[in-house]
């Protein structure tokens, strides 16, 4: 293969499965002159032994030019990244996520992006895995970009090369596991670049089944992101309504726990106060799934994820709720 236009920079920890989907898709692209490098943060099961067969060509498949990080600690996605992203040998730098797979003209779309706007970063378009549709559900988790930002998702962006090398990449010691990629791309934006959206770049996200328990411990891991609002001042009007709640929902949850306070003062202002999330709830379960059975289910995962944001307001002193 000649000079590799990009380099797709995948981190990954103990789901082989799902990175040798990722790796299938990787071959079926419709350019060729590119590279991946995948970091094992870590693993314990199967990741080394698929990397093996991967270098020594036992896959049933056509090979990737393809080489792989070791870590024998895990550090989180930031830290597997970084150690990533420097050995591309490409100007362009992809990343998707190991629970992701890239369909055909992936690659193609990013590419032709970056050569429309030479320098910006490019964020393609990320959905539930059709073939997992079925999962999707109150205790389930997904993802879904269908615009640009604020979030700007490392499971499916990607980065000029030289920018990342002026950034300094993923702001590891900050954001080890949540909010790493939020954090470098605002950074971008602050130093001067763009965003270039690409629709036709598009990655199916896995849909797992985390359960009643794994889902309320998925709301209570934010903490550490709302440092984020701290750093990046612009954030706050891109993403919080009205300029303090992580979520429309938790404005909603404010006002239903303001509705339990004066309920016995004025019935039509607790009223007044409480609908809106009662309704909230009641949308969301026949959206997201569940029905009105799961309402007390998605009050209590609000309840959850507000308490965590709250935590990370106090410890990085910066208001949001």
């Amino acid at each position: 293969m000649s000079a590799p236009r990009v380099s797709v920079v995948v981190a990954t920890r103990d789901r082989v499965g799902r990175l040798r989907k990722l790796l299938d898709s990787l071959r079926a692209q419709t350019v060729e002159d590119f590279e991946v490098i995948v970091v094992d943060d870590g693993s314990v099961r199967g990741t080394q032994e698929l990397m093996r067969r991967e270098r020594e060509g036992e896959v049933e498949a056509a090979p990737l030019a393809l080489r792989d990080v070791r870590r024998e600690v895990a550090g989180g996605p930031s830290a597997a990244r970084n150690d990533g992203w420097p050995l591309a040998q490409a100007p362009l730098v992809a990343f998707v996520d190991d629970d992701c797979v890239a369909t055909p003209g992936w690659l193609a779309a990013l590419l032709e992006a970056a050569e429309r706007a030479p320098g910006a970063i490019v964020q393609g378009r990320t959905l539930p895995d059709p073939r997992e549709e079925s999962k999707l559900g109150p205790h389930s988790r997904s993802l879904w970009v269908e615009e640009p930002g604020p979030h700007y998702q490392a499971a499916n962006i990607l980065y000029p090369r030289a920018l990342l090398e002026r950034l300094g990449g993923f702001d590891a010691e900050a954001f080890p596991f949540v909010g790493e990629d939020t954090d470098l791309a605002w950074r971008a934006l602050e130093a001067g670049a763009r965003i270039e959206w690409a629709p036709g770049a598009l990655v199916h996200h896995a849909v797992r089944d985390l359960g009643t328990v794994g889902a309320l411990r998925m709301a209570a891991r934010w903490t550490p992101s709302i440092r984020l609002f701290a750093r990046h001042r612009e954030l706050r009007a891109e993403q919080l309504t009205y300029g303090v709640f992580w979520k429309g929902s938790h404005y909603l949850l404010v006002r239903a726990l303001a509705a339990l306070v004066v309920r016995r003062r004025s019935r039509w202002l607790a009223l007044w106060l409480g609908a809106p999330y009662v309704r909230h709830l009641l949308k969301r379960g026949s959206e997201e799934g569940g029905g009105p059975r799961a309402a007390a289910f998605y009050a209590i995962h609000d309840l959850v994820e507000l308490a965590a944001v709250a935590r990370g307001a106090v410890r990085y002193r910066t208001f949001v709720l």
